[in-house]
């Protein structure tokens, strides 16, 4: 979709005036309850090859519940009108608890994970349109020998593409030896997977030291416009045993995107009463020269958790955190608690992000609630970046 026809009628649209910086180079809840611009969802380190597409028919289970796209035929007495029909979506695209949400897209199929429910580790799904989504096996059958298991404590995951059959992909799992949740990165010659982690511990887990953070959780890769590949993720100071506001963080990897190339740089910490308790599920993107945060904050099981931006002057920072007045995404309609964002690119070069949200009435997993996932365009709008939801009505794709 262009982004320059996102915002539809009905819709609420979020604004945030674009600031001008300069180039420079979780069913169980998650860890609080637990044209100028770079790859937005880390598929293009290197850029894909046009026509790659991982083939992932074996294995495939029977579609997601999910919605079935409007298509517009057309007013009445147009039969002879020789317009297209428009292909729509219908939030939630995936009617189940499918939460932190991650979008990679690998030629025309998209490839959705998220944290661990039905007895996976990692929960996927596949679509050729975005509308339609068939759940895939689990994407992370075996977690390594230093994380627990069965502890439904495997969060928040997201890949990064290195090659045409090279693919990484980052996540939360418990360390067993310090009782931290701490990431770790598993390896693939497909989009879809399998995965495979065979590292004896955590790749990144702030735990002691200097770096004595109570952990490291919610993982999000970023490809700068000069291809340096960057990680992301939140310092789980909220943890009882710190007691701390968290920290959202970022380091550059290393070429093989399995070892970190530089130290981490804080990004961001609390500094807004809406935001409280905690921020958490980092993602940046860059767009006409300036380097987005976004961000989920306050409480995930209630209809205040919504999701704010800092800008920053590189991936690295500084970053000054823009949501001052309140959130930049919230609650609406029966969308509620939206979070867990990441932003990625439909086929056409549309800019979109991928999120949850808990479905009214309910915001609650003792209640009955899931996080089901969503997607919504973003796009410019006379020098403002616009956001063209929470979507609760049938939409242009």
């Amino acid at each position: 979709m262009p982004i320059s026809s996102l915002a539809s009628p009905g819709i609420r649209v979020a604004t945030l005036a674009l600031v001008g910086c300069s180039w420079s180079g979780s069913s169980q809840p998650s860890d609080d309850g637990g044209a100028d611009s770079a790859t937005l969802d880390g598929s293009a380190w290197p850029p894909p090859d046009a026509g790659h597409d991982a083939a992932t028919d074996a294995g495939e289970d029977a579609p997601i519940d999910a919605p079935t796209p409007v298509v517009d035929a057309g007013a009445p007495g147009d039969g002879d009108s020789e317009a297209a029909p428009t292909a729509t979506y219908l939030n939630p695209v995936i009617d189940q608890d499918f939460p932190d949400p991650f979008v990679l897209r690998e030629g025309s199929t998209y490839y959705a994970f998220a944290t661990n429910a039905d007895g996976k580790n990692i929960q996927s799904a596949s679509s050729t349109d975005l509308a339609h989504w068939t759940p895939l096996p689990d994407a992370l059958p075996t977690l390594p020998a230093w994380a627990a298991k069965n502890a439904s404590l495997t969060w928040a995951p997201s890949v990064l593409r290195r090659g045409p059959s090279s693919f990484v992909m980052y996540y939360t799992a418990r360390d067993t030896a310090s009782g931290f949740q701490c990431i770790s990165h598993a390896e693939a010659t497909a989009a879809a997977g399998p995965y495979v982690d065979a590292s004896t511990a955590p790749f990144v887990c702030q735990v002691s030291g200097t770096q004595s953070l109570c952990g490291s959780i919610d993982p999000s890769p970023f490809v700068d416009v000069d291809g340096t590949a960057y990680l992301v993720w939140k310092s789980d100071e909220n943890n009882p045993s710190c007691s701390r506001p968290p920290r959202l963080w970022s380091a550059a990897l290393g070429a093989d995107g399995l070892s970190l190339a530089g130290p981490p740089s804080q990004l961001l910490t609390m500094d807004q009463s809406w935001q409280q308790p905690i921020i958490e599920a980092p993602s940046m993107t860059v767009l006409a020269g300036t380097y987005y945060l976004l961000y989920s904050a306050n409480a995930y099981e209630s209809a205040a958790y919504s999701m704010g931006y800092a800008t920053c002057l590189s991936a690295v920072g500084p970053c000054a955190n823009a949501s001052v007045s309140g959130p930049f995404i919230s609650s609406a309609g029966p969308a509620l608690g939206p979070g867990g964002g990441e932003f990625f690119d439909d086929a056409q070069g549309g800019r979109w992000l991928v999120y949850h949200a808990w479905t009214a009435p309910q915001t609650t997993y003792s209640g009955g609630g899931a996080r089901s996932m969503r997607i919504d365009p973003l796009g410019v709008d006379a020098g403002a970046l616009t956001f063209a939801g929470p979507s609760t009505s049938a939409q242009p794709l």
